[in-house]
C-alpha cells in the first residue's frame, strides 16, 4: 500500500466489539501509547453520554442533518445500532491515509462490513468479551443503562458475535492489559508488512 513513489499509505485498522466489551477503553490505551495512530471520530445522533465532548468522542448531530450527510455521500460507511444512526466521515479517512497516517475505526460490525467490501485491504480486529454474562455483567457496572436497554443490548451483543469470524483478527479482552498488549501487537505487524 503505497501513495507514490517512496510514500507509503496509511493503513485502515477496523476494531469492532459488541457494547460494553471493552473495545472503547483498549482503543483509548492504544492511543495513549502510540500517538502516531490517528482515529476517525464518528458522527451519531445519539444524545452524548455523561463526559463525552463534541469533537472528542463523537460528532453528535440530529436526524435531519445525519440523512443528509448520508443522502450526498459523505460517510464511508453508516449504520443504525441500537436505535441510533452512526457514520463515518470519508473525507478525514481518505485524506490522512493519502498522508501516509494509520487510522483506526471504532465502529459496528455491520459498519465493518462496508468498510472491507469498499477496503479488502483494511485490518479488521473483533473485540470479544469473554462470556455473554461478564458482557452483561459490564454493563450494569457502567451504571448508564436502563434494565430495557441492557437487556436489547445484550441480545443485539449475540447476534454482533456471530459475526467475529469475519475479522482477520479475534481479541477476548478477559484480561485488559493482555488484550491491550495483542491489541498493539497486530497494530505493528501489519505495520510492518511491505
Amino acid at each position: 500500500m503505497t501513495g507514490g513513489p517512496g510514500k507509503r499509505k496509511g493503513r485502515l485498522f477496523v476494531v469492532t466489539a459488541p457494547s460494553g466489551a471493552g473495545k472503547t477503553s483498549l482503543i483509548d490505551a492504544l492511543m495513549r501509547d502510540d500517538p502516531s495512530l490517528k482515529i476517525s471520530v464518528s458522527y451519531t445522533t445519539r444524545a452524548p453520554r455523561p463526559g463525552e465532548k463534541e469533537a472528542v468522542d463523537y460528532h453528535f448531530v440530529d436526524v435531519p442533518t445525519f440523512r443528509s450527510m448520508e443522502s450526498r455521500g459523505e460517510f464511508l460507511e453508516s449504520a443504525e445500532v441500537h436505535g441510533n444512526h452512526y457514520g463515518t466521515a470519508k473525507r478525514v479517512i481518505l485524506e490522512a491515509m493519502a498522508k501516509g497516517e494509520d487510522m483506526i475505526l471504532e465502529i459496528d460490525w455491520q459498519g465493518a462490513q462496508q468498510v472491507r467490501r469498499l477496503y479488502p485491504d483494511c485490518v479488521g480486529i473483533f473485540i470479544l468479551p469473554p462470556s455473554v454474562e461478564e458482557l452483561e455483567r459490564r454493563m450494569r457496572s457502567r451504571g448508564q443503562d436502563s434494565e430495557a436497554v441492557i437487556r436489547q443490548r445484550v441480545a443485539n451483543a449475540k447476534e454482533e458475535l456471530a459475526h467475529a469470524e469475519e475479522f482477520k483478527y479475534a481479541i477476548i479482552n478477559k484480561d485488559f492489559e493482555t488484550a491491550r498488549r495483542e491489541l498493539a501487537n497486530i497494530i505493528e505487524r501489519e505495520r510492518a508488512k511491505p
